[in-house]
């Protein structure tokens, strides 16, 4: 589950407690099975777009009149709308039903040292509004100001309002510490480490507010809608500026007690020197083996000319993807470099967690394509007993930004389409 801003402390787990025979929500009661129908139809619709009467009553099992008082209500509570026709394909015409986009919206927001994007989805998933605010030259200002003005700037692009926004989820590096309400392991954001920060977003936002690690984030967008649709135990490993893994254990995210679980950038790993006072160096063995960072410094050791960028982050993904279709010379060299120090850091996590998958995420090791990831592959079977697959991940535009969509989403969605109390 999600940070929910303003209630810090660890969860334990939930057990649903059923009332009395005959009390309302109670398992097998018609309230429930009709809710129980409700909410098959309107996944079904999300997932197939519009449908007809008997075409929902055959994937949802329902006879003709029942599925005809389901759209019925449905339609009364605001949830689904008439679409068209079956115009134009053999038979007599049907009115056609969707979801209506407008029932819900809400919103993420990806924060990065550099910038924050922030998008605006309505129910069925459509991004209906975008902004996008920089802000290196801003860090005077409160982190709250910042998420306000990226928050109302995509609200405005939709043309909706802030009250029209059913929930908010906010993406950062490092992570939110249940116990404390700080952001730890983020010492490279600014302005955002108040011991207030927390408080300040519920009191300047009006709709609820959860907030994830960024890396986490990744790892939904690729649950829900990419390369681990399916898949129960998987690891992410994030490589843009930051290395960082997300962990998936019976298809729920692993957090760990402080919300750490995955800075494996910190990690000591054999082939680099020991690091100490790592949070303080915002850096590890890991991170300095198989970083970003690590790919110009291994161009230049074998003498490729390292292209100009902005930061290392742009010369190792303009380094990659040079590199991505050689098979023999210098670039051949760099690439099983790095994808040897990629292997030696994933070895440990794999010994430890034994995933059926491995997604190779972020800008870096997109870059590097095909030819990194079978480097990778092949050199982690020479170095760990469990032999996970490792594929790239496919959800590569703004997948952080995506994943805190969808995580809103499906929170919203289990509120927005509970019919049991209507």
């Amino acid at each position: 589950m999600l940070g929910r801003l303003g209630d810090w402390e660890p969860k334990g787990g939930c057990i649903a407690m059923a009332g009395p025979p005959g009390t309302p929500g109670t398992p097998g009661t018609p309230r429930v099975l009709r809710a129980m129908n409700d909410r098959a139809a309107l996944d079904l619709l999300l997932e197939h777009g519009p449908l007809s009467r008997t075409r929902i009553g055959k994937l949802t099992g329902l006879s003709k009149p029942t599925a005809s008082q389901l759209l019925v209500r449905l339609e009364t509570a605001g949830l689904v709308v008439a679409t068209g026709t079956t115009e134009g394909r053999p038979g007599p015409n049907a009115q056609l039903y969707a979801v209506n986009a407008r029932a819900a919206h809400v919103a993420g927001l990806d924060v990065t040292p550099q910038r924050i994007r922030a998008a605006v989805a309505d129910i069925t998933g459509e991004t209906v509004g975008a902004y996008e605010i920089r802000t290196p030259g801003r860090r005077a200002e409160s982190a709250v100001r910042q998420v306000a003005d990226a928050l109302d700037g995509a609200v405005k692009a939709a043309g909706l309002v802030r009250a029209d926004v059913h929930r908010v989820v906010i993406g950062t590096p490092g992570a939110f510490d249940p116990g404390t309400g700080r952001l730890r392991y983020a010492s490279h954001l600014p302005g955002w480490h108040s011991p207030t920060l927390l408080d300040d977003l519920v009191a300047a936002l009006p709709m609820p507010v959860e907030y994830e690690n960024d890396v986490n984030l990744a790892a939904v967008a690729e649950q829900r809608l990419g390369a681990a649709r399916g898949h129960q135990d998987f690891v992410l490993l994030w490589n843009h500026g930051g290395l960082g893994a997300a962990l998936v254990i019976g298809g729920q995210l692993h957090r760990g007690w402080t919300g750490g679980a995955g800075e494996v950038g910190f990690m000591p790993v054999p082939g680099t020197p020991l690091v100490r006072r790592v949070t303080k160096a915002n850096s590890g063995g890991f991170q300095e083996l198989a970083g970003g960072q690590a790919v110009p410094r291994l161009a230049r050791e074998l003498g490729i000319a390292v292209p100009p960028g902005e930061t290392y982050i742009d010369e190792a993904i303009a380094l990659l993807s040079e590199a991505s279709g050689a098979t023999e010379g210098p670039y051949q060299e760099l690439l099983q470099a790095f994808a040897t120090g990629l292997a030696t850091g994933l070895a440990s996590m794999v010994a430890l967690l034994d995933p059926e998958l491995i997604v190779l995420s972020g800008g870096v090791l997109v870059a590097g394509g095909e030819l990194l990831r079978a480097l990778v592959q092949s050199e982690l079977a020479e170095l760990a007993a469990p032999r996970p697959r490792l594929v790239i991940g496919s959800v590569q535009e703004e997948p952080v930004l995506r994943g805190a969509v969808e995580s809103a989403l499906a929170t919203t969605r289990d509120e927005v389409f509970d019919t049991s109390s209507r």
